[in-house]
């Protein structure tokens, strides 16, 4: 705790921890195996403020929790042996397959292993459906955290999930069952499920989920782009805070590394609450925090807590 103890006053005379939204990112992976109801109770136990976590649609519509549009074979065995070869998009599976699989460690000596060692194994932990994970918040009787909720869907692979009007009907009416409208927050790379969920529920937040990288994006900056549902910064003066802005987002998520101070600025200006996505790092954690963001979403957020002053 001494590591953290200098910048705490400074940051807590700049952002009082209730104001400041903490996400724990797949339930947060750096501890526990992610996207997991175990992982998602460890971190109500440490009292984040949002859990973060991904969803896709099986083969018979039910809406489950996992990050890859396909099983990964870094993360999933089935009768106690790792998957291997090529697998299947979770939309080809029936529920009940799903149900067969395990996905409570990271395989070893894999590049995943490397870079998340100190997540805990806890064999048995299946792949959740997001019905669980509303019931076991509802059990434990927290009417307090929030739910960020990303769609994983790809404009250009579309036969790897179900098109964005049945994806985004699927979780608005189960976030509407759920009596969880107002604690829920949808996000997505792909704008066109948030313009979706804009239109048949507009009383659901929307983040806006950028990436500007030479390997990835879902942005340019220059011309169009498949992700953005037609909002692409170049009809909005090269700005893509105004683009997020015009397509009805009142939160941007960008990679970290893609955000300065004045954009942050430029965000907040225009209404829109920036929570950059995926802050691991001491160090980052607290530049960010002094450029005036309103969150941040984070595979460790034990780490976070503690920058926070928590």
């Amino acid at each position: 705790m001494r590591l953290f103890a200098p910048m705490i006053p400074l940051i807590l005379a700049a952002f009082p921890a209730a104001a400041f939204d903490l996400q724990a990112h797949r339930g947060g992976r750096a501890l526990w195996p992610e996207n997991s109801l175990p992982a998602f109770e460890r971190s109500l136990d440490l009292g984040v403020d949002t859990l973060e976590l991904d969803t896709g649609v099986t083969k018979d519509g039910v809406l489950i929790i996992a990050h890859d549009r396909h099983v990964d074979a870094n993360l999933t065995r089935r009768n106690g042996q790792w998957v291997e070869g090529a697998q299947p998009t979770w939309h080809s599976l029936t529920l009940a397959e799903v149900r067969t699989l395990d996905v409570g460690r990271i395989r070893p000596d894999t590049p995943y292993a490397k870079r998340f060692p100190r997540q805990m194994p806890m064999d048995g932990t299946g792949v959740p459906t997001l019905a669980a994970l509303f019931d076991l918040v509802k059990k434990r009787a927290d009417n307090r955290v929030r739910f960020n909720i990303e769609t994983k869907i790809d404009p250009t692979n579309t036969a790897d999930s179900v098109d964005p009007e049945t994806f985004s009907t699927l979780l608005v009416r189960q976030v509407r069952d759920a009596g969880l409208s107002d604690r829920v927050t949808i996000q997505s790379f792909d704008w066109r499920t948030l313009q979706v969920v804009r239109r048949i529920a507009p009383e659901i937040a929307t983040a806006y989920l950028t990436i500007i990288d030479p390997e990835e994006s879902n942005v340019s900056m220059t011309g169009e782009s498949p992700w953005t549902a037609g909002f692409d910064p170049m009809r909005h003066g090269g700005s893509l805070p105004a683009a997020i802005k015009a397509a009805g987002g009142t939160i941007w998520s960008p990679y970290h590394p893609n955000l300065t101070p004045e954009l942050v600025k430029e965000a907040q200006g225009l209404g829109l609450k920036v929570i950059p996505w995926t802050v691991n790092d001491p160090a980052d954690m607290k530049r960010l925090i002094d450029w005036g963001a309103d969150g941040l979403i984070t595979d460790d957020p034990v780490t976070g807590k503690q920058v926070l002053g928590r």
